[in-house]
């Protein structure tokens, strides 16, 4: 009934750019706060943007005036767009939503299977 997908990673040199997709679906009829994970190698899953159900936006240092992230509550779907991508950026990045269903379930921070972004120098 709930789908959570992110789509748009690759392999990319430093320097360019990337957008990542996050898309619900199913019975989903909105897409709330969002964040966007990442997890190096060997490392633990953290935070790169967020996006609040009101709008708000907050991120990660390293990735401020780089990344941004957006909601589009039509499309049902969040993105982060990444420009001058360091190789420092490599991971795997997740989509963390919360979810309204068309029956009025809530589903609180829900995760996608994640994307591969690979940034080479």
């Amino acid at each position: 009934q709930v789908q959570l997908v992110e789509s748009g990673g690759g392999l990319v040199q430093a320097g360019g750019s990337l957008r990542l997709s996050c898309e619900a679906s199913g019975s989903i009829v909105s897409i709330n706060a969002v964040g966007w994970y990442r997890q190096g190698p060997g490392t633990r899953r953290e935070l790169v943007a967020g996006i609040t159900s009101g709008g708000s936006t907050n991120y990660e240092d390293s990735v401020k005036g780089r990344f941004t992230i957006s909601r589009d509550n039509a499309k049902k779907s969040a993105y982060l767009q990444m420009n001058s991508l360091r190789p420092e950026d490599t991971g795997v990045y997740y989509c963390n939503a919360d979810l309204m269903a068309g029956d009025g379930h809530f589903y609180s921070d829900y995760w996608g299977h994640g994307t591969q972004v690979t940034v080479s120098s």
